[in-house]
């Protein structure tokens, strides 16, 4: 009888000392784990503030530099060699132009490519290797576009130095943004409103015009909001392609003519005038272009998201 209790009393007191142990040892995977979380917590705070703060300081920055150098004559003018007057009316109308020209011309690209690639291409292969294809064209530098532009469109083409050629270089640039955001915005259209589409008796252009389309209008345009971003920042291609001159042209006269835009303008008051002054107070307006395009885009995927909801 006490040769039992014995053995109970050490079972007992085994399942005690296992179960001090299993505590001691998820005690510690706890300290470790929140020890880990409030360690990674801390790093990703550091990061946001130092992310936030390099960012506050560089639009600050830009704009303490810039904005005392800004007036009206210097937006309204163009530069004068005669009088020494330095105004950016010609390369805010090349940038306005080149623009325009760029998105007449992707858009319709762009978005057909992804209509077919989504709703009309069954050959998987084609689909990944255009996919692919559209993918490492938008990893390749700038300046290589701008070397190919001015060889192919310039000199192949005939279309000489002029911001037609620019913008044709800009619309290869931009054609991979235009399609993997229209394809990714058709892809969230429910397969169910094509079937029921075609239950009614519609066929496959006017189900993807009438039913598709209207459904991913805001991915097209997010894609073209960040393409004209992407036009305004351009610099490297267009040396190559637009040239730098400074002259008043109408838009059909502009197009076939060399011109400067904003950040051409930019670099060549900087590094080749250098009036820092006039740069600053360029990359002062491009700076608020680019924050009012973002905010633009952000207000569009708002807009679009209520609506559907």
């Amino acid at each position: 009888m006490d040769i039992l209790l014995k053995k109970e009393q050490q079972i007992n007191e085994d399942d005690f000392m296992e179960k001090r142990v299993k505590r001691q040892l998820e005690t510690k995977v706890i300290r470790k784990r929140k020890t880990y979380e409030a360690s990674m917590k801390v790093l990703m705070l550091a990061s946001t503030f130092l992310t936030g703060l390099l960012v506050v300081f560089l639009i600050s920055y830009v704009l303490i530099k810039g904005i005392p150098n800004l007036s009206i004559e210097f937006l309204i003018t163009k530069p004068s060699y005669i009088t020494e007057k330095i105004g950016i009316l010609p390369d805010i109308l090349n940038t306005v132009y080149i623009v325009l020209a760029t998105l007449f011309i992707v858009l319709p690209l762009g978005v057909g490519a992804a209509i077919y690639l989504t709703e009309y291409a069954s050959n998987k292969k084609i689909v990944g290797a255009i996919e692919y294809a559209a993918e490492t064209l938008s990893g390749i530098p700038s300046i290589i576009y701008g070397l190919v532009g001015m060889l192919f469109f310039c000199q192949f083409m005939g279309m000489k130095t002029s911001l037609l050629a620019g913008a044709m270089t800009l619309v290869i640039m931009n054609l991979p943004t235009i399609m993997r955001t229209t394809q990714e915005s058709l892809k969230t259209v429910p397969q169910s409103y094509r079937e029921g589409a075609f239950g009614l008796g519609a066929g496959k252009w006017r189900v993807v015009r009438t039913v598709v389309l209207p459904g991913c209008v805001d991915g097209v345009i997010t894609g073209c909001i960040l393409s004209v971003g992407r036009i305004l920042g351009e610099s490297a291609a267009l040396l190559f392609t637009a040239g730098f001159a400074h002259a008043v042209n109408g838009l059909l006269d502009g197009l076939s003519a060399p011109g400067a835009t904003l950040t051409v303008a930019l670099y060549v008051y900087a590094k080749e005038q250098g009036e820092f002054g006039v740069a600053f107070a360029i990359a002062s307006i491009l700076m608020m272009l680019t924050v009012l395009i973002n905010l633009a885009a952000t207000m569009v995927g708002k807009y679009f998201n209520k609506k559907k909801n």
